[in-house]
């Protein structure tokens, strides 16, 4: 199995950001990360109008998210045997019509399965686009085009609330009805991305023995365990309970605790935009390290912080970590990764950081149950740190 080396990858003489196959990446990631955040806001309405117990109202994102956690190795694996785009055309097809379906429907039982059939469609999304960036470009390009296309995510994660609970002025419907933007650019991909695709195929077998294999490198191993604790900061401490902690000590209403959830999404968005020269100054294996003890700073702070503004700080430098480490695991991940297992790597990473989205409520909450709020994020400091080590013991030696 190879891969032609395609004239998308030799526009040298442009930004990264100019070149018309970066931005259809960064379109698919905007419509990956679109799923969960623009119909949050709308769930109150939803159980009121449907007449639900609001208990019920997490099914709507467990059901989307599943996928995500049972689908990744496979989906890798067919797109690299079969092609980035044989898998990425049908996935946005599936996303855009199962999800705009969402908005037309008054049932929630119906809702739930039309939520799963869209989460299916979003499953291969974020890796396939974070493997797109992989095949195109090398180098200080690759490093510069992750760290854009990070900041291009955490843009949507940032506004698609606010875009949402918009929209659901006119109606709770309204905001499912956004996946409808998926279908147009599901023909943008199929007509427009030039894109490298795998040619040849071998026995199934033999791929999958040599996977495993590749697989076992310790170095992606740490890998995968710094994606994961990314998310159990992130999800577990950060966006489960950073808003109860401010709820609780300053009283501050929902549009303020959005603005400084918010600040984070800034932050990263800044922060990753420079990461192609960060990248030419520092290894990437010293800017994940740093990622983590800019974490483990961030959470040992909240709970110092003497009123409510003061809480800029700690979100600004969690969001510093988050747009340092988080893009540079991406970066090294494809430049460890042998071509013809690209899309089975970073599908295999998607896994994992699903699993650190499930496991760091559940962890956290696990803390705050024996403890108070502020244990939770002293529980995020010892995690830190604790993982700071861990990723130096896996990729100690020279990569």
């Amino acid at each position: 199995m190879n891969f032609p080396e395609g004239n998308s990858q030799l526009e040298h003489h442009k930004p990264v950001y100019q070149e018309l196959n970066f931005q259809i990446i960064c379109a698919i990631c905007l419509v990956a990360v679109l799923g969960v955040s623009s119909v949050t806001p709308v769930f109150p309405t939803l159980a009121k109008a449907l007449n639900i117990n609001p208990k019920s109202l997490g099914l709507l994102v467990t059901v989307f998210t599943l996928p995500s956690l049972i689908l990744g190795p496979i989906v890798g694996i067919l797109a690299d045997r079969l092609g980035r785009k044989k898998i990425i055309v049908p996935a946005l097809f599936l996303f855009g019509i199962a999800g705009t379906a969402c908005g037309f429907v008054r049932d929630f039982n119906l809702l739930l399965w039309l939520r799963l059939l869209q989460g299916i469609g979003a499953a291969p999304l974020l890796s396939l686009s974070i493997t797109l960036i992989g095949d195109i470009y090398k180098g200080d390009r690759r490093t510069t085009a992750m760290g854009y296309n990070a900041s291009v995510s955490s843009i949507g994660t940032a506004s698609y609330p606010t875009l949402g609970g918009a929209l659901a002025t006119l109606g709770w419907y309204y905001p499912f009805m956004l996946p409808v933007v998926a279908i147009p650019l599901g023909f943008v991909v199929l007509f427009a991305l030039k894109n490298p695709e795998p040619k040849g195929d071998r026995n199934l077998k033999e791929y999958l023995q040599n996977a495993a294999k590749v697989l076992k490198n310790r170095k992606l191993f740490g890998l995968f365990i710094a994606s994961a604790a990314n998310f159990v900061l992130l999800y577990g401490a950060y966006v489960t309970y950073f808003p109860q902690l401010i709820n609780d000590r300053f009283k501050a209403a929902p549009a303020v605790i959005g603005i400084l959830l918010s600040t984070v999404s800034i932050a990263v968005t800044i922060t990753s935009s420079q990461l192609g020269r960060l990248a030419r100054r520092f290894p990437a294996t010293n800017l994940i390290q740093a990622s983590f003890l800019l974490y483990a700073l961030a959470l040992l702070i909240v709970p110092l912080m003497p009123s409510i503004w003061f809480l800029l700080i700690p979100t600004t430098v969690f969001g510093i970590g988050l747009g340092l480490g988080f893009p540079s695991i991406q970066s090294l991940l494809a430049d460890l990764s042998p071509r013809e297992y690209l899309a089975t790597i970073l599908s295999v990473n998607g896994t994992f950081f699903g699993l650190g989205q499930t496991l760091g409520p559940l962890l956290m909450g696990i803390v705050f149950g024996f403890g108070s709020i502020n244990s939770v994020f002293y529980a995020g400091v010892g995690f830190s740190i604790l993982i700071f080590f861990v990723f130096r013991y896996f990729t100690c030696s020279r990569i």
